[in-house]
């Protein structure tokens, strides 16, 4: 390759990509009797509805939105803020009948986000995906990676499961206007399909 004038020939690395990890994630918030125990799993070893509901580039608010036919709202069951680090442990209901439908924990890089986005999400009032929807925030949801749980006492609590069956849920990323700003894990509630 010719170097022309002022044209370096130091190639930039390339940015580290963040991977939220299981542990590390739910560590912030973790459950009076602990994280869950979980592992990796394959997008294609998911019993179905699981994989449709977690295989996607799409906010969860929206997919589960979808799948029960209901909106849902947010319960902030606990919150931890670091200067513009600010993450939260959340229960997604069905807006019909207070049912629990998702687990989530993110951590957000506040600093990434508009001052009426942030305040919206410390808020605590909306989904996260809808606040970011209804602002029109420039964003990207990319899984990177899916576990299989299985739920602790205060997972089997939220979701009125009585036994140890086990759950299935994601990490992911969101970037904001091209840049890392959240990180999330999401775990659904048992569903039981109709045959």
């Amino acid at each position: 390759m010719a170097v022309l004038p002022g044209m370096s020939t130091h190639l930039a690395e390339p940015a580290v990509q963040p991977t939220p990890d299981y542990d590390e994630l739910y560590a912030l918030l973790p459950d009076a009797d602990g994280i869950p125990a979980a592992g990796p799993v394959g997008p294609l070893d998911m019993p179905s509805p699981y994989r449709s509901l977690l295989v996607h580039n799409h906010h969860m608010t929206v997919t589960v939105e979808q799948f029960y036919g209901d909106r849902v709202n947010v319960r902030v069951l606990e919150t931890r803020v670091d200067g513009d680090d600010y993450s939260r442990k959340i229960l997604l209901t069905l807006a019909g009948s207070g049912k629990v439908v998702q687990f989530g924990i993110v951590r957000i890089d506040l600093a990434q986000l508009a001052p009426l986005v942030r305040e919206q999400i410390v808020a605590g009032q909306t989904p996260l995906g809808r606040v970011l929807i209804q602002n029109d925030v420039l964003r990207q949801v990319r899984p990177t990676g899916f576990v299989k749980v299985t739920p602790n006492a205060a997972m089997r609590e939220w979701f009125h499961a009585a036994g140890d069956e086990a759950l299935y849920g994601r990490l992911g990323v969101i970037d904001t206007d091209g840049r890392p700003a959240i990180e999330v894990l999401e775990i659904l509630a048992p569903i039981v399909e109709l045959t």
